[in-house]
């Protein structure tokens, strides 16, 4: 008898939070749909014909790649994608070296001004590209860069996000480990490379997939840099679509879904190390 009244409020528990995690979960699945739904229609579109694009079923009657070869034909949409990755992978290694190693400063060194310097990094987080899109586009011009791979990556070269994050997590590294490593005779680029980095492979996995999607996705600076659709992005490419004359929803769905594509598959690679970084170190 004892026993049983003391199970009791257990199973209750065990009930309950069954209850809770099922309901968690099916509340997770719709929003997953919402989340992909949208990118099934993106694509089903892709799929219609020209006279079938406005249809509302979920698979198209006669599914064709005409808007696909369509959209190759309009626009040098390799060029552009290679262009893209070109600029996005260069960014995002460049922000990731200069936040490692403006961290890896402000973490382990103490110098005058040092929290100044910090609060007005932190205070460009919230300028937005567009007040200093002119003066940065002056400067391109004077250096006669213009309608160029190089204009769009030139003022990509750090990122205040990049160093307040890897601040965050570095702050948290165990100095114990840091002391041993110097008392072995190991030096600060040593340690750096060596201990601290190795240990960050998730924060730096998921900072690079920010970063690759946030230049992947840029609009504004390459529309005012370029002048030719061979020197630009995919996402004026994909702007290309829509005209005064009307927009070709075909063609935008397909030259869309291509866009995508380097995206999906590199959060697929990453995806393991994301969701432990987001885990970790309370990305919101």
């Amino acid at each position: 008898m004892t026993t049983d009244v003391l199970t009791r409020p257990r199973r209750r528990r065990t009930v309950i939070l069954g209850i809770e995690r099922t309901a968690g979960h099916a509340i997770m699945v719709v929003l997953s749909f919402f989340c992909l739904f949208p990118v099934y229609w993106m694509i089903v579109t892709s799929l219609r014909p020209a006279n079938r694009v406005f249809e509302k079923s979920l698979w198209p009657t006669t599914a064709s790649l005409d808007n696909y070869i369509y959209a190759l034909n309009a626009i040098p949409i390799v060029r552009m994608l290679a262009n893209t990755l070109i600029v996005s992978a260069v960014v995002t290694v460049i922000q990731l070296l200069t936040g490692l190693l403006a961290a890896y400063a402000f973490a382990r060194w103490r110098f005058p001004g040092d929290r100044i310097v910090h609060i007005l990094i932190a205070l460009t987080w919230l300028v937005p590209l567009q007040v200093v899109m002119i003066p940065n586009y002056l400067i391109v011009v004077n250096l006669g860069l213009l309608d160029s791979v190089t204009a769009l990556i030139l003022p990509h070269f750090a990122s205040a996000l990049a160093v307040l994050l890897l601040l965050q997590t570095m702050r948290s590294f165990p100095n114990e480990v840091l002391e041993a490593a110097r008392m072995d005779g190991a030096g600060s680029w040593r340690i750096l490379w060596e201990v601290i980095t190795p240990n960050l492979r998730g924060t730096i996995a998921s900072l690079a997939i920010l970063i690759f999607i946030s230049t992947w996705n840029e609009y504004f600076w390459p529309l005012l840099l370029s002048r030719t659709p061979e020197n630009s992005v995919i996402q004026i490419g994909i702007q290309m679509f829509m005209t005064s004359e009307g927009t070709l929803w075909g063609p935008l769905m397909a030259a869309a879904t291509m866009a995508s594509l380097p995206v999906f598959l590199l959060y697929i690679v990453l995806q393991r190390q994301v969701v432990s970084s987001f885990m970790k170190s309370g990305i919101r």
